[in-house]
């Protein structure tokens, strides 16, 4: 064991025997910070080490990008099978998948990319088990789903924290934290709504990453996790679902046992699926389909009837601008105004800027210059 992976232990462990009480807060703030900053330092060193991977570079389509994360042999490339058609090896041993596989499942109008990557591994976040290609694919993904098989619900465990260390937040909005630096004065603390922490806490967090004077603003609440990540700058927020794979291999008195205890856990039912029978692919697509947020835009010529049969598929709060891009560039060079027609608008064919944002079952025309 290294001495920085000593210090990271060390620190854990003081938080951990730590109790958490207004006494002792500012102090548990400034030992958070510390640890983050360390565990964050390991992960970019380990990354940097680590070598390319050829294969890994996969070009997103689509609508949108899910990837499919669990540990080696837990079904990952027979459930893009059974989604996508897609013919990803599959066997009975660890690691089949050495590259990622891509394939696209077409659902509800939407074609949604679906990602089959190596096997994770405990140490993925630090480079193990090609970590860093892995991780890589993670970050950039619209959603993930976390996969495990039937007799390993605890790996949702060490894939979550995987993944946290790696700086990817699951099913969590990012904060809304705006931290403006200053010259002189100190930090000034607002708030909009109420927030886990006080100004003391706040101060002794910014002052572990050497920020003594900033104007800090935060809306809608906050923890000192949430501040951690914000000052850190490199987290990325991805909404995720639990698939428990293969329970056509467990009796139904099992099932309901690691369903509930699974719900208890996390706050949310997982799906419990077999991939290789077909068990639950259809609630699986719709799942996949709700976590990435679509909304549908039909589409208005100038002096046409709307398209009321093909709609656009957008993410949720996208703008008209992200509508002119999936039309074409010069859609958003030329671009003077749009007309919207829907249930968020004022009047019927109400004038909106580029920057609006589109609705589900919003129409839309689009007036460029000539």
């Amino acid at each position: 064991m290294t001495g920085l992976e000593d210090e990271i232990l060390a620190i854990g462990e003081e938080i951990s025997s730590t109790p958490y009480n207004k006494a002792t807060s500012k102090h548990i703030g400034r030992l958070k910070a510390k640890l983050a900053k360390l565990k964050d330092d390991a992960v970019q060193r380990a990354l940097k080490a680590g070598g390319g991977g050829e294969g890994f570079s996969v070009k997103k389509s689509g609508d949108a990008t899910a990837v499919l994360v669990g540990f080696p042999s837990t079904g990952k490339s027979t459930l893009l099978n059974a989604l996508t058609g897609t013919e990803s090896e599959v066997a009975s041993y660890a690691f089949t998948t050495v590259t990622v596989i891509p394939g696209a499942l077409e659902f509800r109008g939407a074609k949604i990319q679906i990602l089959d990557i190596p096997g994770m591994i405990a140490g993925a976040a630090m480079g193990k088990g090609r970590g860093k290609e892995v991780i890589s694919v993670v970050r950039s993904a619209d959603m993930i789903v976390l996969l495990v098989d039937v007799w390993n619900e605890k790996h949702f465990d060490i894939l979550i924290r995987e993944l946290a260390d790696a700086g990817i937040r699951i099913n969590r909005e990012k904060p809304d934290i705006t931290i403006r630096k200053t010259s002189i004065g100190g930090v000034h603390v607002g708030s909009v709504g109420e927030i886990g922490m006080d100004d003391e806490e706040i101060r002794a967090i910014m002052a572990e990453y050497r920020l003594v004077n900033a104007h800090v603003l935060i809306r809608g609440g906050a923890t000192q996790d949430d501040l951690i990540d914000t000052m850190l700058g490199n987290r990325v927020y991805v909404p995720a679902l639990l698939a428990v794979n293969k329970v056509d291999l467990v009796d139904g008195a099992t099932m309901q046992s690691i369903e509930e205890d699974l719900t208890a856990r996390f706050g949310e039912r997982p799906l419990l699926i077999s991939a290789a029978s077909g068990y639950h692919m259809e609630e699986v697509k719709d799942a996949i389909y709700d976590h990435l947020g679509f909304i549908r835009a039909y589409m208005k010529p100038q002096g046409e009837a709307a398209d009321l049969e093909e709609p656009m598929i957008l993410r949720r709060n996208a703008t008209i601008e992200d509508v002119c891009r999936k039309l074409h560039r010069e859609f958003v060079e030329k671009f003077r105004y749009a007309r919207i027609w829907g249930d968020a608008v004022k009047h019927p064919g109400q004038r909106v800027g580029i920057h609006y944002k589109v609705h589900d079952g919003d129409i839309v025309s689009i007036v460029t210059r000539r």
